[in-house]
Parts: C-alpha cells; structure tokens; sequence
C-alpha cells in the first residue's frame, strides 16, 4: 500500500509534555510555546489539562494559558478533561475538542484509578454526551495499547475492546498510545490494523513514546497501513511516570524531518519548531531530546 500523501500531526508537548516537569513552568511561558506552535503551523495543540492540580500540579495553569494564547481560525485547541468537573472548565475556556483516556490494560486501569477498564469508560459517558450537545470535537486516547508496566503484553482484543467502547461514545478520534514506549513495528501493526477493525481508519491517530529508540520505526509501519494521524511532542518534551528511563514522547522536529524526507505534507514548518523547541529547552535549562534539531541547530551554527 502507498504511504498517505498528508499527514496531521497532533502537537501534545504544552499538555503531554510538560505535565511531568518537576519545576513549574509559568502560564506565560506556556502560552509563548503554543503561540510559536500556532505560528508554525500545527492544525491541531494540545494546550491544556483540566484535571485536579492536586494530581498534576504542573497543569494548574490551564485556564490561564487558554485564555492567554492567541488562537488561530481552524486550529484546534485540545484539553483533557477526566470527568463532568473538567469538561465544564474546558467548555468555559473555550477548547475546541475535549480529550478522555482509558486504558487497554486492566492492570494499568486498577493500578491507576481502581476500576475496570469498562466501568472507567461508562465514567465518560457524560463528558462524550456534553461534548456532543455542545458541537465540541471528542477524542479518546487508550493507553498502554502495547504493552504494560504491571501486566507485560496487552491482548489485541483488549484493544479492540476499549476502542469499540470509545467509539460507541461518539468520539471523532481515537489515539492508539504505546505509552511506555515498548512497542515494535511488526507489534505496532498488528495492534493498529486490530484498532482499523474497529474504527474508520481516518480517525485513527499513533501516539509513540520513543523509550526504546523505536517511535519513528513505529510511525512509519503505522504510515504502511494508512494511518495518517500522528502525536508528537516539541524537543521531545514529557516522560511516562510509571516506565523508569522512560523518554517521553516521539519529537516532533524528528517526526517533521521524516515526513519532509518522504514527500508527505504536513504544512508545518520544521525551522520554525526547532526555534520553539529551543524557546522550551534553554527555559527548561536542558538540551533538545530532538535528533533532528540538534542537527539543525548545529548546521546554523556553522
């Protein structure tokens, strides 16, 4: 099968990224990265988390960063939103899609919020139905789709499972997420064409954390198959708090060079990444996890 010839790549490094920094990183820093992102021409950010500070103390913030960042006609502002408490705050800050998670490991899902997996998607029943009643985009992400921490291998029909549930709620786009970053292309394709059997292929996306160095391997088998919805984090920002040496997401500077090298448009300007990658990194006081923009960086200097 030929590669798709566009892709959308989802920008989750304000969100994703940043929930797992120790320091607290300021609402006007924030709101300067997703303004760099906006400009550099991400069809999709996720910006926000509302969720209990108590929790991820990291995304108290959120109102204020939504408010503050200047948005672009047809982008899409994301938040995640964990329950009716948060989809209401997400609502009053005006994002355009609400994000809700489940996992395919039921292990991860016990461990984590002590409940099944099915008894923590009927939760988000409400939140699906609000988002609906509000013309508000719904997205899900399943996690540990790949594998996880507590149980090692995910069934595939757990994953067929949770993504039929998600799309019985209504939502417009599921995230497949190799959370822990353990998954291989032959893995990746047998898990995504279990999810194109249970929901339209348009509306899948790949969400690869690059732990073991296999996230652009990953991309590409999933590109194989048709998928053509893709989640990266800037300088590779973020870390999985439950998977040690875990590196956080795929970078984004390196997703972008990947998609430049194949022909695949996705109207986003890479120089223009590797600049706010830098904004990020130089106030985060660490290098660039991106490969790609360290090349970058050093060839401007010369």
């Amino acid at each position: 099968m030929s590669l798709p010839q566009k892709v959308k790549i989802v920008e989750v490094g304000p969100r994703d990224g940043l929930q797992n920094e120790k320091e607290s990183v300021p609402a006007e820093v924030k709101i300067e990265l997703v303004n760099r992102l906006t400009a550099a021409g991400f069809p999709n950010i996720e910006a926000a988390s509302f969720v209990s500070p108590k929790w991820v103390p990291q995304m108290a913030t959120s109102r204020d960063v939504m408010a503050g960042i200047t948005r672009k006609p047809g982008v899409i502002y994301s938040a995640l939103t964990p329950n009716m408490q948060g989809f209401e705050a997400a609502l009053a800050a005006q994002a355009d899609e609400v994000v809700i998670f489940g996992a395919a490991s039921e292990a991860f899902s016990q461990r984590n919020i002590n409940c099944s997996i099915a008894e923590s998607i009927a939760r988000f029943a409400p939140v699906a139905q609000a988002a609906k009643d509000h013309g508000l985009r719904l997205r899900a992400s399943v996690s540990t789709a790949f594998g996880c921490p507590y149980q090692g291998d995910v069934p595939l029909a757990a994953v067929a499972d949770v993504v039929a549930r998600m799309r019985d709620l209504g939502c417009d786009e599921i995230d497949i997420a190799d959370t822990i970053g353990v998954s291989t292309p032959r893995k990746t394709q047998a898990v995504m064409e279990t999810a194109i059997g249970a929901f339209r292929i348009d509306g899948l996306s790949g969400h690869f954390h690059d732990t073991y160095g296999q996230a652009l391997a990953n991309i590409y088998a999933s590109l194989e198959l048709g998928i053509a919805i893709f989640h990266s984090s800037v300088s590779g920002l973020g870390g999985c708090p439950y998977a040690k040496g875990a590196t956080g997401n795929v970078a984004t500077e390196d997703v972008l060079y990947l998609m430049n090298g194949l022909g695949i448009e996705t109207g986003i300007d890479l120089d223009a990444v590797v600049d706010a990658g830098q904004f990020i990194s130089a106030f985060l006081g660490r290098k660039g996890a991106s490969r790609a923009g360290s090349a970058i960086l050093a060839k401007r200097a010369g």
